[in-house]
């Protein structure tokens, strides 16, 4: 008997697709009808269910709703257009018509569906991190780029700060200075002991600001002790992986009773940026930005390169020796891990 051909990655995709498609089928006769339908009107996306959406009314009231399969994306944060149903005991009451246009967005890599939109509309990035699992800079950093990139204005979280006895709290911010010297603000927060949370409430204030970062950094108890009511389900870290264990598993959005709002989303563990060209990935360290153009060669890889600005600048204490060595990790883990069919 032959044995069956092994599928590619591709091939399997497709298979998935296909099967998801049949097992819709039925599905779409459950649709509201028109006349199930209300007036349109305007909402935001405070939540994504796997084919659902939360939406928010004007009110305050929320319709969980269809997409109507035209819209090619919907996440956390969109304005939209919407037909709410007019029996609001139905599990799905409503239908999301259109997506205005969105003032920001927040997008990452997917290695099948290229660049994926995380969340929209946003003021500000959260980048969270922490001294448990690890504090890593070159983390930081590519979400720093991701940041600079879509131009929304990124805060650094040091979190879980309790951990830290004086000298290793000195060294710390030691490291973290590289960042408040180019103009970041940082937080250092510990939700056992309450330090810093005040001043976070007070940087989220009458703001969208969306929290990122890898999984175990704390995120989840950061949105617990900034709104009680929310409680968000806390996660360990592994005893085998020293990672951090995934919580979050659907993007929401949250109300500050005070003013602002929090678009908490699944952590991730590394933030690719292949989808990056190498100029934007140069023009994301912000500091590199004023010797950009001025190198003696137009290709300039800004490494060893004869007449290198930036070289030279590290060299002179302009740009810190971090973050030039960050950059270039960046820049070659990019080719390393880039599909090859986004090659």
């Amino acid at each position: 008997m032959a044995k069956k051909p092994k599928l590619t990655h591709r091939q399997k995709r497709q298979v998935s697709v296909n099967r998801s498609k049949r097992l819709s089928e039925p599905s779409k006769k459950s649709e509201l009808e028109d006349s199930q339908l209300g007036e349109q009107q305007t909402g935001r996306v405070i939540g994504r269910f796997g084919k659902h959406a939360d939406v928010e009314d004007a009110t305050g009231l929320i319709h969980r709703c269809h997409m109507r399969r035209t819209i090619e994306s919907v996440v956390c944060g969109d304005e939209v257009l919407f037909r709410p149903g007019k029996d609001q005991t139905l599990t799905i009451s409503g239908i999301i018509e259109a997506v205005q246009d969105r003032k920001s967005v927040l997008t990452r890599p997917d290695f099948y569906d290229g660049v994926k939109p995380i969340a929209a509309n946003i003021d500000q990035i959260i980048i969270v991190s922490s001294v448990l699992p690890t504090l890593s800079l070159n983390i930081i950093d590519r979400y720093l780029v991701a940041s600079e990139d879509v131009e929304i204005t990124p805060v650094i979280l040091l979190n879980k700060v309790e951990l830290l006895n004086e000298e290793q709290r000195a060294e710390v911010e030691e490291q973290l200075n590289i960042y408040r010297d180019i103009g970041y603000q940082i937080v250092y927060t510990s939700c056992k002991t309450k330090t810093g949370i005040e001043q976070l409430a007070s940087c989220l204030k009458d703001k969208v600001s969306v929290f990122v970062g890898q999984s175990g950094v704390g995120k989840s108890s950061l949105v617990n002790a900034l709104l009680p009511e929310a409680d968000e389900i806390i996660g360990d870290i592994s005893d085998n992986s020293g990672l951090g264990q995934h919580t979050t598993t659907t993007a929401k959005l949250l109300h500050f009773p005070a003013g602002g709002d929090l678009i908490d989303s699944p952590g991730v563990r590394e933030f690719a940026l292949w989808h990056l060209p190498t100029e934007r990935l140069t023009n994301g360290f912000k500091e590199f930005r004023e010797y950009l153009g001025g190198c003696k060669f137009r290709d300039c890889k800004h490494g060893d390169d004869p007449g290198c600005l930036i070289k030279k600048a590290v060299k002179e204490g302009e740009i810190s020796q971090q973050r030039y060595q960050s950059y270039h990790k960046i820049l070659a883990n990019m080719d390393e891990v880039r599909p090859s069919h986004a090659k």
